[in-house]
């Protein structure tokens, strides 16, 4: 917690005056309880309506001052806070977007995203609370035992006993609610992860019919963050009811004890109201510190979390110290000896081969050869657990990470587009292109046929995720803002599954007729989408293979051949 510390720097001026100001209602409501024993003992006692009216007016007065007081420490408290969150927010945001695809694989989308919206939200509860009641709370305490103390040195024996009764009281209560609330953050990852998988996966669920299934998941998970959330609420609301049982009792020695020494004239009834009033303050202000301590524990927990993602380090490091030139070679791609592994085995072994610039690479293999790991290594996704992967003749790892994706497109097995219109789609790669150069990549994509029908054009709204196109739409589209950028190396990572046979080869024409310059790696799994590129790598359980053009894989691999045969009739094969 103390390491979120540091964002409060950017609001130094808020974290002063905030408890300062609720320090100066505090005193005010020390103050109320003498003058209300002076107007029982002066005013009421003698009959004296003229002091009374000027101690109530003295009481507005305090009540007026208090309120603008607490509004003061509440805006500072509020734009702290809030700040604090957004900067915390931003920041988090942009370090998970430093890590690799293995970081974030590792710590899960579900749970980064609760801990960038329920756990930072704790973080900026807790700002609030810092300002506004961490001293308060303490001082209400110690200046009503020290209020008391003046009023009657021996009566609040009985204020200091009662304090250390509901400060044991609130030690046992927390010491067995805290850990549930460390539970119940995890309890809400679960939920998002549940709640993630259905949303994006409803159409699959009702396929199936696997709705009462999913409910079922649910309900378990949500019935686990009910249970966390009770055990520790049961807990939690043992408090109130033990901290007023000690207030009472306290309360009602004082006024037995406070009431005898009224009689001998130790006393005065005015007195006896004022202790009583401290009495209570003392109560509220400790429900407060125990409410503090719930408030604090999360918060811990939250930045325990938070701070856990500001601890994971890319393992994707780049050397800006080097220079990003392109070397004099004749090579767009190469892999020397290249191993990779996910955690345990290798999902790649001892891969080798070089690719020259403006050729096209087909990659085929069974579910699982790893394919898209090979395909996701050239644009350092992934940094490969041994041997070297160079583009343009130099190592991947001597690159800057945007120099080298500028000059790499990328069509990602699963096909994504935002929210927008469908000409801020197509610019991502290039922020300035023209509706021509836009238009000209829809055409290869195969895919100006359907845009040029639709209303608006290239200014139809995109529904989230792509959602009001259909798969093979999505597909032509996402390859089409890749050449949009018209990048060195196009990666198509089985980006023509969704597209009838007619379509994957016109495709394959306009890309070898109007992007000759360009070097293309294409990832599938049929052998017609790769049978007539230069260079072809058949992929069987991490290991290559065979390398080669079709014609020669045909003869001399027997993987390859047998894909062939599965996919085509010996004729077409051959």
């Amino acid at each position: 917690m103390l390491r979120l510390a540091r964002y409060l720097k950017h609001y130094k001026l808020q974290v002063t005056i905030g408890p300062v100001f609720k320090l100066l209602e505090a005193v005010f409501e020390l103050i109320v309880p003498l003058i209300m024993a002076n107007i029982i003992d002066i005013g009421v006692k003698n009959g004296d309506t003229g002091y009374i009216g000027q101690q109530g007016v003295l009481l507005v007065i305090l009540g007026i001052t208090g309120l603008l007081s607490a509004l003061i420490c509440q805006y500072s408290a509020s734009f702290a806070s809030q700040g604090v969150g957004t900067i915390l927010r931003r920041d988090l945001f942009h370090h998970i977007n430093t890590l690799s695809h293995k970081e974030i694989d590792k710590i899960g989308t579900p749970s980064l995203i609760t801990r960038m919206t329920s756990d930072i939200n704790q973080i900026q509860l807790a700002v609030a609370m810092l300002i506004r009641l961490v001293i308060r709370a303490p001082f209400l305490v110690v200046g009503a035992m020290i209020m008391a103390s003046t009023v009657s040195l021996k009566l609040s024996v009985i204020f200091f006993g009662a304090a250390v009764l509901i400060g044991l009281t609130l030690y046992l209560i927390m010491s067995k609610s805290v850990p549930f609330f460390k539970v119940i953050q995890k309890r809400l990852d679960k939920i998002s992860l549940l709640s993630r998988e259905n949303l994006r996966g409803n159409r699959v669920i009702r396929a199936f019919a696997r709705q009462e299934e999913e409910e079922k998941r649910f309900s378990h998970a949500a019935e686990e963050l009910t249970n966390a959330s009770i055990s520790a609420g049961r807990i939690s609301a043992l408090l109130s009811p033990l901290t007023c049982i000690i207030t009472n009792i306290a309360i009602a020695l004082i006024i037995w004890f406070g009431g005898l020494n009224v009689n001998i004239g130790g006393l005065s009834q005015g007195d006896i109201i004022a202790l009583v009033n401290y009495m209570t303050q003392i109560m509220l202000a400790m429900v407060v510190v125990a409410d503090l301590v719930v408030i604090f524990t999360r918060a811990s927990a939250s930045a325990a979390r938070i701070n856990e993602i500001f601890d994971t380090q890319t393992t994707v490091k780049e050397d800006k110290k080097e220079e990003n030139s392109k070397a004099e070679n004749d090579y767009a791609i190469e892999f020397r000896n290249v191993s990779f592994s996910y955690g345990e085995g290798e999902a790649l072994k001892n891969i080798t081969f070089s690719l020259k610039k403006g050729e096209t690479l087909g990659i085929i293999g069974g579910t699982g050869s790893g394919k898209s790991t090979l395909a996701n290594l050239i644009p350092r996704f992934y940094d490969a657990s041994k041997g070297e992967v160079l583009v343009n003749g130099v190592n991947v790892k001597k690159y800057d990470l945007e120099n080298l994706r500028n000059i790499i497109g990328v069509v990602a097995q699963k096909t994504v587009l935002f929210k927008g219109t469908l000409r801020s789609n197509m610019q991502w790669g290039k922020e300035n292109a023209s509706d021509e150069e836009i238009e000209k990549a829809l055409k290869i994509a195969q895919s100006w046929d359907f845009v040029s029908k639709l209303p608006g054009k290239l200014d139809f709204d995109v529904a989230q995720g792509g959602k009001n196109f259909s798969g093979g739409q999505r597909q032509r589209l996402t390859i089409a803002r890749a050449l949009v950028k018209h990048p060195d190396i196009l990666i198509l990572d089985d980006s023509f599954s969704a597209l009838d046979f007619a379509t994957d080869a016109n495709l394959r024409k306009e890309l070898r007729e109007k992007t000759s310059d360009m070097t293309v790696v294409i990832v599938s799994q049929r052998a017609s989408t790769i049978r007539n590129a230069d260079k072809i790598i058949v992929l069987d359980e991490g290991e290559c293979a065979g390398i080669g053009t079709h014609k020669e894989l045909y003869n001399s691999c027997s993987e390859y051949r047998e894909i062939c045969l599965s996919q085509l009739s010996a004729e077409e094969a051959v």
